[in-house]
């Protein structure tokens, strides 16, 4: 049997750099060919890379198939605003604009159902340090060893706009983060294990990074009443995430 190879482990081809006085620009493309991972169509990807001058950082997606298939694209960053990967996250504060989550199973796999963030450790409606409750006694705490879930974003219906945020008091480091999804996976790197190289030097340990995974809700496919990642023939897949940069 052919090993999977996500597209994170594949070579992209570069397509085009532009760089002006306000920004540069990187865009790589992909070709997924038919029944690749075992998914149909010839899928045409595009990701380009935008910095700006007002140290915002844009990932727009651009996606064509010629059979139908399923397409939810993210991306696996992970930021720590400290400034080095050898502190933890434990200390920045995260608020997401999400009334809900995505509760999931043993296997980190979505249940089918949102619950309310009301009286959880999941309430991020307003600014809290993500060490808070980490480790609270809570089914979904336990099953993600920390944080590894999917929030329902509000105002959906305004396409892209400003869902979360993330801020280091003792850097004065704040990251915004905007997108046109319904969904955010936040992830506190609770299983890296201290294997990873960090590159220059060091490895990653256990809560070093947080990721900001804008997204369709995981396990769409087969959950009819969450969001369609179907894309047909004819039809473009396009979304954009940015994650801006300022001090506080």
């Amino acid at each position: 049997m052919e090993d999977l190879k996500g597209f994170d482990k594949v070579v992209w081809q570069v397509e085009e750099v532009k760089e002006t006085d306000s920004f540069v620009s990187l865009k790589l493309s992909y070709l997924s060919e038919d029944m690749e991972e075992g998914f149909p169509g010839n899928l045409k990807t595009n990701v380009t890379y935008t910095l700006h001058k007002d140290n915002s950082l844009d990932v727009l997606y651009e996606v064509t198939t010629d059979k139908t298939t399923i397409v939810n694209l993210t991306q696996h960053s992970y930021f720590n605003l400290s400034g080095s990967f050898s502190e933890l996250i434990l200390d920045h504060e995260v608020a997401i604009d999400a009334d809900k989550f995505v509760p999931v199973d043993p296997k980190l796999i979505p249940l089918g159902e949102l619950a309310s963030v009301q009286d959880t450790p999941f309430d991020f409606r307003k600014a809290r340090l993500v060490g808070n409750a980490i480790n609270a006694d809570n089914e979904q705490i336990k099953l993600g060893s920390g944080y590894d879930h999917c929030w329902v974003l509000n105002s959906q219906e305004k396409g892209y706009r400003l869902v979360a945020n993330a801020y280091h008091s003792k850097s004065g480091r704040l990251m915004e983060v905007f997108t046109d999804q319904p969904g955010m996976q936040l992830y506190t790197g609770n299983f890296l294990d201290g294997t990873l190289p960090v590159p220059g030097c060091g490895t990653y340990a256990k809560r070093s990074g947080l990721c900001f995974e804008t997204q369709h809700y995981p396990d769409s496919p087969n959950q009819p009443q969450f969001p369609s990642t179907t894309l047909e023939p004819g039809k473009k897949y396009i979304t954009k995430t940015t994650f801006k940069f300022s001090t506080k």
